[in-house]
């Protein structure tokens, strides 16, 4: 990976297309490995229009084509409230819909993004990184757990699955 053909940019309303197509193929990529994270219900085209009105989602490039997503805000969903976070902090970053697409998985990318997120996230001095992740997926709780994250309970989301969700955080410093 030559990190200087990589860049992270906000994501723009022309990237959609794209976009849907690369979590339409890291969906059924998920499903062949029997992850049922997500579905053709989730997430969907209205999130990530919503993430990109909000300035959230942001794309990976490599070169000048789109390989990845992830959507970074400072807004605590209300599902997370009820998880025993390690610092109580209205000044934290929360991750979500990170994918980066299958024929480039394994590459370091999403390692990559979310190296930049924890660096924007001390630049502008927010405490933690906090995100969630399928508990079947045991790629990415292991990717997680690897760079740092400490598990801290689970949150469900009936309409995808009724396993449960393991929500990470990392406390940056």
């Amino acid at each position: 990976m030559k990190k200087s053909n990589l860049k992270i940019r906000k994501a723009v309303l022309s990237d959609l297309h794209e976009i849907m197509r690369i979590i339409s193929l890291c969906t059924k990529h998920m499903i062949s490995k029997k992850i049922f994270q997500w579905d053709e219900n989730y997430p969907s085209k209205n999130i990530f229009k919503e993430d990109i009105d909000n300035g959230y989602l942001m794309v990976l490039l490599l070169k000048s084509d789109i390989i990845g997503c992830v959507s970074v805000s400072n807004v605590m969903d209300d599902f997370y409230k009820k998880i025993e976070w390690k610092i109580e902090s209205n000044n934290s970053l929360y991750v979500h819909r990170l994918a980066i697409k299958p024929q480039f998985q394994g590459n370091g990318y999403a390692k990559y993004i979310m190296n930049f997120i924890e660096s924007i996230g001390k630049k502008n001095k927010y405490k933690s990184v906090r995100l969630d992740t399928f508990s079947l997926n045991e790629k990415n709780n292991k990717f997680y757990s690897n760079l740092g994250y400490l598990k801290l309970g689970h949150i469900y989301f009936r309409d995808q699955s009724d396993m449960p969700f393991n929500c990470y955080e990392k406390l940056l410093k």
